[in-house]
Parts: structure tokens; sequence; C-alpha cells
């Protein structure tokens, strides 16, 4: 019997690890997670948490992921009273012929009219660069004064490695951004109701103009359209804007939601490669894709900690209540975490108190310090603590703190000292003052003595 349960045991294990071993095999193969591109970066632009991040400080050309810029402050001017999306705007040949013959346009003519609301579809699906210069002209009066207010707005989102040099994007040496910086416009864009829905359209007609047919416009997006391939659809996807020169390569930054969670990329710098069958792969689209993947399926939401977590506690004084009082953080802690973490194992808690202890009367929710969570030097929050009861103070023993506090002020020993010293001085002045009255007296009736000559008679 033992024999056979041990012969049991030993395969049932041989079986067990030769099961595994394939799997952490093709964990080792397939190492870290990485993005094939320039610069890339992946948040929940709900939370600000970033999941993934590549190169997101380093300058680089946006290409027409600059148009996400220019769509902004265009609906700012809406939003002002500025503009509205029924004002029709003329083309002017400046915005129009300005226009490398090699750079992507809708066909816009000189004197041709088109709506503000038209214009921002041309610009942000089929990617027209005279149709930024229009809109540019109409918000500011001029290319040149717009291209200034891009910057002036970078600069007030906190764009630090942000210089526009034109309206569009198109290759300029003084024309550059980085990954953090478009997520920062980005997410300044999403805030206003009209700009999701303009990006996330697949397709839009232009009605006939003064000098055109009607115009049909298609995204370039192709995360979420079909018009020209359905490789590269993702469930999910919901815009915002391709972009392409030689210089940038091909960028692409894009939104997605699933489960009620949110997600925004910025891919920069991604080639397009030939497959051995001859298959043609933009990698902004596959590598966004993977991104979103990595964002929706590899992490989940933790709570790290909640309001009613008792954290520790501190030493109380001057009570005769009890000697110390438990804290609790000031507001609950939930952030995106790779499921592989062990957040019990892996999160460390830094508890830091203002004093080492705290003197009665305390009161509940006072803040008595800080919890700071980290995994090494990502730091995912800091909180206050806050006393979880009141406590109040004995008046005997407040009374005996504040005369000893008081006996220990040099204030009242000076005080002391100098009405001893005051008092030291008087007595020494009277002792002065007598012995010069005994002396005047001893002197005077030895003169009157050694004067006498008796009474005649």
């Amino acid at each position: 019997m033992k024999i056979r349960r041990f012969c049991s045991l030993f395969f049932a294990l041989l079986l067990t690890f030769s099961l595994a071993s394939p799997a952490l095999a093709a964990e080792e193969e397939d190492g870290p997670f990485e993005v094939e591109a320039k610069a890339a970066l992946l948040v929940d632009p709900d939370t600000d948490e970033v999941l993934y991040e590549r190169n997101i400080h380093e300058r680089r050309p946006p290409a027409s992921l600059t148009k996400v810029m220019t769509c902004l402050l265009v609906l700012e001017a809406v939003d002002s009273g500025a503009l509205r999306m029924g004002d029709v705007l003329t083309a002017s040949e400046l915005a129009v012929t300005s226009i490398p013959p090699d750079g992507s346009t809708a066909g816009i003519l000189v004197d041709e009219e088109l709506t503000v609301e038209q214009l921002l579809y041309c610009i942000m699906l089929s990617s027209a660069n005279e149709g930024c210069n229009i809109l540019a002209e109409a918000v500011s009066g001029s290319i040149d004064a717009f291209v200034e207010k891009m910057n002036d707005k970078a600069q007030a989102l906190g764009c630090k490695g942000t210089h526009f040099a034109n309206t569009n994007g198109l290759p300029d040496d003084d024309h550059y951004t980085t990954a953090w910086d478009l997520y920062l416009i980005a997410k300044e864009a999403r805030t206003h109701p009209d700009f999701m829905p303009i990006v996330g359209t697949i397709y839009y007609e232009v009605p006939e103009t003064n000098l055109s047919r009607a115009r049909k416009l298609y995204t370039t997006n192709y995360l979420i359209s079909s018009y020209r391939t359905s490789y590269y659809l993702y469930q999910g996807a919901t815009g915002i804007k391709t972009g392409f020169t030689n210089a940038a390569g091909y960028c692409l930054m894009s939104a997605a939601s699933r489960n009620g969670r949110s997600l925004l990329s910025v891919v920069l710098g991604a080639e397009r490669i030939t497959e051995e069958d001859g298959t043609i792969i933009t990698k902004s689209f596959t590598e966004t894709k993977k991104l979103f993947d990595h964002g929706f399926n590899d992490f989940s939401r933790v709570a790290l900690l909640k309001t009613s977590d008792l954290v520790g506690e501190v030493p109380v004084t001057l009570s005769q209540e009890q000697n110390t009082v438990k804290v609790h953080p000031a507001q609950e802690v939930e952030r995106l975490l790779p499921k592989s973490m062990n957040p019990v194992l892996e999160i460390d808690r830094e508890i830091t108190y203002r004093e080492e202890s705290v003197e009665a009367p305390v009161v509940k929710d006072q803040i008595l310090g800080t919890i700071t969570l980290r995994n090494g030097d990502t730091v995912y929050a800091t909180v206050d603590l806050l006393a979880d009861e009141d406590v109040s103070a004995s008046r005997l023993l407040v009374f005996r703190r504040d005369l000893l506090e008081f006996l220990k002020k040099p204030a009242l020993w000076f005080t002391i000292g100098g009405i001893a010293a005051f008092i030291f001085l008087i007595a020494v002045i009277r002792a002065v003052l007598r012995a010069r009255r005994i002396s005047y007296r001893h002197t005077r009736s030895t003169r009157t003595s050694s004067g006498y000559r008796g009474r005649k008679r």
C-alpha cells in the first residue's frame, strides 16, 4: 500500500511539473511587455494612472496628431461664443496654397465656403491640412497668431516638451512634442462635448459647397473603421487621430472603453512593415491594440486603503481615559495594478506621525500623520491619517503640565531673580542707611560729651 501511494504521488507531481513547465517557459520567452515604437504611453485618463510608458518625455515630431490641439482651440472658441459651429468660413489663398502638394488635404479650393463644423470633420477624419489654416484664421485672424495661441495653450496645460511651428503637423525642425504632452492635450480636448463624437466618427459627408460637389470623408483610424481593412478593428475603440510623416513615422493617439473603464494611448514613431506573405502591417495600429489589451486584460482596480482601516495608533498624554488613539486613512485609495502583483507583499506602507505622541484633548478626525503607499520608486498615494475617536483630557494632568511648563519658563526665573535682586538691593540700601544713622548719632554724641564745661554757679 505504501509503495502504491508513493508511486501515485510521484506521478502526480511529475504530471504537474510537466504541465507547468511549458507555461513557465513561455512566460520567460515572452519577456517583459514592450511596444515597438519610438515612444508609447498608456494612461487611465480618469485617474492619470500610467500603465505603460516608453520615452514619454522624448521630443518627437507629432505629424497630424498636432491637429488635436488645433481642434481643441477651435472648440474653445465655439464654447466661448467667438465662433459657432454653423458659421460659414471662406478659404483664403494663403490657407490653401501654403500647403505642399504632397500633404494631406480635403481638396478645399480658394474662396470655397464651409462651416466650422464641416472643417472640423475635414481635419480630424481626412487630416485636411488646409482646413487647419482656414480655422486658424477664423479663430485668431492669422495663421501665425493661431500658432502662438497653440504654444500658449500647451504651456498652460503643462506641456514642457512641446513647441508648435504650424497648425497641422507638417515637417518642421521647430515643431515637436512628447507622448506625455500629447496625452495632456487630448485629455483637455476630451472635456469638450463635441470632441469625441467628431474624432469617433467613421464616415461624414460634407454637403455640396459653392465650389465643390459633396465630399465623403472616411476616418483614417482603422481601429474604429473597416472602410479599407478590418484587420485593425478593436472592440471598444472610440477614436482619436492618426498621423504620418517620414520624420515622425506612423503615429496614433487613440481612446478605448470597456466594462466601465477608459484608456488613452499614444504611439509615436512606429513602422510599417511587409511580412513574408506580402501583407503590409502598420504598427501604430497593432501596437495600440497591444497596449489596450495590456491595459484591459492585465490590470485590475484594487482597493489599497479604506477609510475604515485602522492602520496604527499614536500615544496620548494628559488623559486618564486611554493612553493611545487609533488612526485611519482620510480617504479611500484605489489603483490599477498588474494582476500579477500581490499588493499585500509588494506595496509598502510608510507611516509618518506629526509627533511621537499627541496631547489630549484629541478630536475625532484630527490629522495626526500621513501614510504613503509605494512600490520601489512608484508612489501610489499619500493620505492623511485621522484620529478615530475623541479623547478627553484630565484637568489634573493638564494643570500639572501647565504648572511645570510655567515653572520652566526663563521669563519667570528672570522675573524672580530680578525681584530677589531688587529686594537684596533694598536691604543693602537700608542697611547702609541704618549704619550711617548709627554712625551719625555716635559722632554727635561724642562731640557733645567732649565739649561740656559744666554749669557755672
